[in-house]
């Protein structure tokens, strides 16, 4: 008895953060936009309809934190499909659509799991986008073609329900299982379709 307590607990939980999200006076996170995916097709906030999806921002010539936290995404997407079957669009969404073509991201996101989409646009769609869901982005100013620079950017996944509307996000201190054992959550509390093709 304790034990069914203690999870419906958590579940309910889990319903105040979803629906929280969702209230009057809280920003919205997400919205429509328009990309390109690494093969060049169009991609907009439409094709995310009917799985839970689970968007970075990131971009291909990022050092280190990119590259630790795309591992773990590949973690979580691995673990979400062994307990809830593919349920789960994975996203990354660069933040820096000077250096990271289709051709880029395909080759990049590659070296991390064959599932991950990659996303990329004009300036103007990227920073867009990145408005939409509230993403912190800077490059730096005056740089010359060619030239190497950083990207500073926000460092979350953002969990979007089938329906398109933001869950939850998910930090840096969450582990790939944690994060997994999360995402499964709300999927298990979804009552919704649910497309796992």
């Amino acid at each position: 008895m304790t034990i069914y307590f203690r999870t419906e607990k958590e579940r309910m939980k889990r319903k105040r953060v979803a629906e929280t999200t969702k209230g009057i006076g809280k920003p919205k996170v997400g919205g429509e936009f328009e990309l390109v995916d690494q093969e060049g097709r169009p991609f907009t906030s439409e094709n995310m309809l009917g799985k839970y999806s689970l968007i970075y921002f990131g971009f291909s010539h990022c050092p280190d934190i990119c590259p630790e936290e795309l591992d773990k995404m590949a973690g979580m997407i691995d673990r979400v499909r062994e307990r809830a079957g593919n349920a789960l669009r994975p996203i990354v969404i660069s933040c820096d659509p000077a250096r990271d073509t289709p051709a880029v991201l395909k080759k990049y996101l590659a070296e991390f799991h064959p599932d991950m989409i990659g996303l990329t646009g004009s300036w103007e769609q990227v920073k867009a986008t990145c408005k939409a869901y509230r993403v912190y982005f800077s490059t730096p100013p005056d740089v010359k073609p060619g030239q190497d620079y950083l990207v500073d950017h926000s460092i979350y996944f953002y969990l979007m329900d089938p329906d398109g509307d933001f869950v939850e996000a998910i930090g840096r201190q969450f582990s790939a299982e944690q994060a997994a054992k999360l995402i499964c959550d709300h999927i298990g509390d979804w009552k919704g379709r649910l497309d796992k093709n």
